[in-house]
């Protein structure tokens, strides 16, 4: 039988799981430079770095939920964690950059299977009191991802070389695959028939989706080539929703959408991700390229995002306690809208206490909407489907981030080139980079600004974004959470 501290054993277990894919997903952005050094990697290529794990994760996150309760959520785990390792080691000794696509994409897949299941788990292992205490843990250990690649990929760039960014993944794997085979009981879901043609059209619509927003926020939003690629995305997954409601054996619950604990939760998890990646997208760039800050000092910058958020966490299940779920999340998104207010006065002159003044409160809301977001969505599942549920959330969270990454990447990369001459070129990257090899330092104070400007559009989007969803969680979710699962459905579960 579980106990109560086995329990929080699992769930760290899972934090670290979580905690291997988020590191893998920012360390990369600080060795893309040396990469293309050393692999002599076009610009084509860096793309493709990334590319390939989004496009595996986008198109494996849904039939991946279905494999783990049909066949075991604990056997999918540890055997994904296991290819993760393998397949980080496959990326640090790539010779060239096809290797190295190749071994993302492995790489995707395994963060496929470990996303959804990790989440789904948590509903079978804790009971409602208690769930959103344990979603805040996870949702922070993915976040400490965000702070901790930059800072030890920064160091191990400085010391090693560029393949020991992905080794650190390594030692997590183990301890997360000897913690789970200790402590993390085995669930799964009922043995039905697996959904063939829901698999590939939701791979095919999600992948089409995920591409063509990835190409248009690197092409611009009026390249025939990524329309089309979203249009057809956005068909398939269209052909995808009919076939779910007349397939005798669907590859996920149309029903699931009638709950509103579920849908709004689903809903708003989205928009907090969409707010988080794309802020998360411009501040590394701020305090790079316009603050003069090496990958090290950018990641130590984050912190206070981090630092707020899991103030905001912590804080939340209490708040849930006290007020429901829709007042904290509202409240939540409502701090993110006031946060982006005030990133708006940034400039290039700006210090940095009050940058982190604004980014602190940015976290303290993700701290107070996601969890709780998460956990009415995961509280709405029955213990059967729930890794299945979590992938369709996880799908959601993962497409709602890639949005916003080329939307508000979009905005700001607009205004910043509506600022800057030709010459400048097309980032602020390069901006500061020929301003420097020029010496022109009027050139670099217009690329600077530019980029702030930039972000201050960027972040006017967030917060209107952020607005939209204080009114949903208001109008969408019910007023109190789904009551808790009967102790014998838990038991069930559990084998």
């Amino acid at each position: 039988m579980l106990t109560s501290t086995s329990r929080w054993y699992a769930l760290a277990a899972l934090a670290l799981s979580t905690l291997a894919v988020a590191l893998d997903t920012t360390v990369l952005s600080v060795a893309l430079p040396t990469l293309a050094r050393d692999l002599g990697a076009t610009t084509g290529d860096l793309q493709w770095f990334t590319t390939a794990y989004l496009l595996v994760l986008a198109a494996a996150l849904l039939p991946a939920g279905l494999l783990g309760d049909r066949l075991g959520r604990k056997r999918l785990l540890i055997g994904a964690l296991v290819l993760f390792g393998v397949a980080s080691v496959a990326c640090a000794y790539a010779q060239t950059s096809g290797q190295l696509i190749a071994a993302r994409a492995v790489l995707g897949l395994g963060a496929a299977v470990i996303m959804p299941l990790s989440g789904a788990v948590l509903t079978v292992l804790f009971p409602a009191g208690e769930s959103t205490r344990a979603m805040s843990i996870w949702v922070t250990a993915s976040a400490l991802g965000i702070p901790l690649g930059p800072l030890l990929g920064g160091w191990l760039l400085d010391n090693f070389w560029w393949g020991s960014v992905f080794l650190i993944n390594v030692p997590v794997v183990v301890a997360g695959v000897l913690a789970l085979t200790l402590w993390l009981p085995e669930s799964r879901g009922p043995r039905a028939r697996i959904d063939l043609p829901g698999v590939a059209l939701s791979a095919a619509g999600l992948v089409g989706v995920t591409y063509g927003i990835i190409e248009a926020g690197e092409r611009g939003w009026s390249d025939a080539r990524s329309l089309i690629t979203l249009a057809a995305g956005v068909v398939l997954l269209a052909a995808f929703v009919l076939w779910q409601r007349r397939a005798a054996h669907p590859l996920v619950d149309l029903a699931l959408f009638r709950n509103r604990a579920f849908t709004g939760g689903a809903v708003l998890a989205t928009v907090a991700s969409f707010a988080m990646l794309g802020l998360l997208f411009s501040l590394p760039q701020l305090f790079s390229a316009v603050g003069g800050h090496d990958a090290f000092g950018s990641g130590l910058r984050l912190l206070p995002v981090i630092g707020g958020l899991i103030v905001g966490a912590r804080s939340a299940e209490k708040l849930v306690a006290r007020f429901g779920a829709r007042l904290v999340i509202a409240g939540g998104l409502g701090l993110i809208a006031v946060a982006s207010l005030l990133g708006m006065q940034t400039t290039a002159s700006t210090g940095y206490g009050y940058i982190a003044v604004w980014i602190t409160i940015t976290g303290v809301g993700l701290g107070l909407s996601m969890p709780p977001a998460l956990a009415a969505a995961l509280g709405a599942l029955p213990p059967s489907g729930s890794g299945v549920g979590n992938a369709l959330l996880q799908a959601m969270r993962q497409v709602g981030g890639a949005i916003g990454v080329a939307v508000l990447g979009t905005v700001l990369n607009s205004a910043y080139r509506s600022r800057v001459p030709v010459s400048a070129g097309d980032s602020v990257t390069s901006g500061v980079a020929v301003a420097r090899r020029t010496g022109d330092s009027e050139l670099l104070a217009t690329v600077r600004e530019a980029f702030a400007y930039g972000m201050e559009r960027s972040l006017l989007v967030a917060g209107a974004l952020a607005l939209v969803g204080v009114v949903l969680a208001l109008v969408v979710l019910p007023k109190r959470a789904a009551t808790e699962p009967e102790p014998e459905v838990l038991a069930e579960s559990l084998v």
